[in-house]
């Protein structure tokens, strides 16, 4: 597919309107560079030249992510599967909606993590290959879900570790929890962090790694 095309015209706007339609694009989807203004020459005649513009299709690339996401989720024969998608302050979130929720989310979250990590190794190889062309863009971080199902883990982790802290400070000592991934880690020290007389700690190697809750100056940092 072309990506960008020279095209001249009597005036800017012939040149940039024609170039819209060679592209088959809109306006807000292109980057348009005027190569030179046109001139009536002497008398209107000697010395005249058209004006000269280069267009550009746009890229994005959270939707390239979409693209690929799409062509995957088409291909993996997960059945009947969609998905929308929003993208903020860096942050791709792609929501996805399907009959089968426990296939796709796996045990602990398990398959919904594999399917992110993946899609988040493509994002990066994206990036990489724009920068080497020389499109400068921020870097996307993107993180799936399943018809809401991390924001339903992250509050049900959220009433755990306040459990855990109350626990803590009424019995001494400490407590170790399950295994998480980072995503669910955090989760757990920040809401440990809003909690007084504890304090919180990973311990262990991923996959296996845990959360320690435990008095606050008793554990480690």
């Amino acid at each position: 597919m072309t990506h960008s095309v020279e095209k001249s015209g009597k005036t800017v706007e012939e040149a940039i309107q024609g170039a819209l339609k060679d592209l088959d694009l809109p306006s807000n989807k292109v980057e348009i560079e005027v190569l030179e203004e046109p001139s009536k020459g002497i008398l209107g005649l000697i010395g005249q030249r058209p004006a000269r513009v280069k267009v550009t299709k746009k890229i994005c690339l959270a939707d390239k992510i979409c693209d690929f996401f799409q062509d995957l989720i088409e291909h993996a024969g997960l059945g009947d599967v969609s998905f929308t998608s929003v993208f903020e302050d860096g942050v791709l979130e792609l929501e996805i909606k399907s009959d089968d929720v426990g296939t796709l989310i796996g045990r602990r979250g398990t398959t919904l993590d594999a399917l992110q990590y993946i899609i988040n190794i493509v994002a990066g190889n994206y990036w990489r290959q724009l920068e080497a062309r020389g499109f400068s863009r921020e870097r996307v971080r993107v993180v799936v879900d399943v018809q809401g199902y991390r924001r339903r883990r992250a509050a049900s982790l959220e009433r755990l570790a306040h459990s855990v802290a109350e626990r803590v400070v009424r019995d001494g000592g400490e407590i170790r929890l399950e295994p998480m991934n980072p995503m669910e880690r955090r989760v757990v020290h920040l809401a440990i962090g809003d909690c007084k007389g504890v304090e919180s700690y990973s311990e262990g190697e991923d996959p296996f790694r845990y959360v320690v809750v435990s008095y606050k100056n008793k554990g480690k940092e």
